[in-house]
């Protein structure tokens, strides 16, 4: 619900825009929350000498890109370089306490050949540091597997193509280059007469947020380079990340803040599949959701956004962002109600979720979001009562609320945002839901494959 620009180790959001660096907190607009970390490399061995295979010459190794895959819960990894497969404290050569990505470029220059006999292994850590579940350390694995040598960019990490459909506002995210703090996003439209730059975009370590909307089908990519402090380029550009917007109207699509939106875990965004509840959803539902957005966001933007799509049912969740910045639920009622009102003469089935709750204390205190308002749940009732008597809604907040009222703290990282199994329970949920109640829409659609992720 704050408005997601932030990923590194951000919270995306609902609602505004915080952003947090190693503690230091600074206010921004009020729809989006992310926190900075950044990333630290903790400790190094001094480099030894380069050993060779008698009479056989080994390439250097610069640097490597390594990739794993997103581990639910995590909000950072720690990576640890071993000099051999002995993995001893002893034969540590470099370890990296906080990494914000399901990535990482290492530096190898400093050791020469001998790291091509180099190990690397990755540990996924909660907020306090803890590996996540009964998770520890990986296997240790050979440095030239699981990743690319002697890279010159960042490394794209949307994953865009699996999913139903292109999201309205996507998220671009990345593997950084090196130490790049700062980077330059293009996006371009592939058109018969070449191909057209139509945005371009200023972003921090990890992602940046697309404001302009894609609503015109058609193929298009983004790419991607690391910046200086004084905007010169430090990288050369990535490869080529392609997406399409489908010229075939969705029978499905969802309006919403950052809940529908997507991301989680104060450091993954919307641009992957894990915290996207579409993607657990059993039916294809095109995202149109918006980081940071009210309910009154949400009706200003109706015509812009849900008219392109032209959806025959619309699956609405808001109100988050109203109750915990203070508007009353009565407020929220007469936007929804107004959405309703514009799906009815506009012929759109309009299907409601019951927003879900906040947990003020984590909130507080690992988000540094403002306190919500002392009788928020009044206001949250009044909204969630309102959807219970629709003709078309589903109740995903009850089974995400403790016996306070709050929302469960192992549903959640920030107090604010569901995370893996909060996601995949609103998911699965209104997926039963849409086809249970509109069969003569679903039965013919393809849905592209539900992530599964090692447990």
């Amino acid at each position: 619900m704050l408005k997601k620009r932030y990923l590194v180790a951000g919270i995306f959001a609902f609602a505004a825009g915080v952003t947090i660096n190693l503690g230091c907190v600074q206010a921004a607009d009020s729809s989006g929350v992310r926190i900075n970390f950044g990333q630290t490399e903790v400790h190094t061995a001094a480099p030894t000498a380069a050993k060779q295979d008698e009479g056989q010459a080994m390439n250097k190794i610069n640097n490597v890109q390594l990739v794993w895959q997103e581990v639910p819960s995590a909000v950072r990894y720690q990576v640890v370089i071993l000099k051999s497969a002995e993995d001893t404290p002893e034969n540590i050569a470099l370890t990296y306490n906080q990494v914000y990505t399901n990535g990482l470029t290492v530096d190898l220059h400093q050791f020469g050949t001998e790291a091509n006999g180099f190990y690397w292994k990755v540990c996924p850590l909660d907020y306090n540091g803890q590996p996540v579940g009964n998770r520890h350390f990986t296997k240790p694995r050979p440095i030239k597997e699981g990743g690319s040598l002697n890279v010159d960019a960042p490394r794209p990490t949307t994953q865009f193509e699996r999913m139903d459909y292109m999201p309205l506002y996507p998220v671009y995210s990345w593997i950084p280059y090196g130490k790049a703090k700062h980077h330059e996003v293009q996006v371009y439209q592939v058109t018969a007469e070449g191909d057209k730059l139509i945005r371009t975009l200023q972003g921090g370590e990890y992602d940046v947020y697309e404001d302009g909307g894609y609503t015109l089908p058609g193929n298009y990519y983004w790419r991607v380079r690391s910046l200086n402090s004084d905007g010169s380029a430090s990288s050369n550009w990535s490869a080529k990340s392609y997406f399409t917007v489908e010229g075939e109207k969705p029978p499905f699509a969802a309006l919403g803040d950052s809940i529908t939106h997507g991301g989680g875990a104060m450091s993954v965004s919307p641009g992957y599949l894990l915290y996207d509840w579409e993607s657990y959803s059993q039916v294809p539902v095109k995202n149109l959701g918006y980081s940071g957005n009210t309910t009154g966001d949400m009706l200003e933007r109706f015509e812009r956004d849900v008219l392109p799509a032209a959806p025959r049912v619309l699956v609405v969740m808001g109100g988050v962002n109203d109750y915990r910045l203070g508007t009353y639920g009565s407020q929220t009622v007469a936007n929804l109600q107004a959405i309703k009102e514009k799906c009815d003469a506009y012929g759109i089935i309009v299907v409601f979720l019951t927003p879900t709750p906040i947990n003020p204390t984590l909130m507080v205190n690992r988000a540094h979001i403002d306190q919500p308002p002392y009788d928020w749940q009044v206001h949250q009732r009044y909204v969630n009562d309102w959807v219970m008597r629709q003709q078309y809604h589903v109740d995903v907040a009850t089974a995400l609320t403790d016996s306070m009222g709050n929302l469960r703290s192992n549903y959640t990282t920030d107090g604010l945002h569901p995370d893996f199994y909060g996601k995949k329970y609103i998911g699965e949920q209104v997926g039963r839901y849409l086809q249970l109640h509109f069969a003569w829409l679903t039965g013919k659609l393809k849905k592209k494959a539900i992530p599964v992720y090692n447990s």
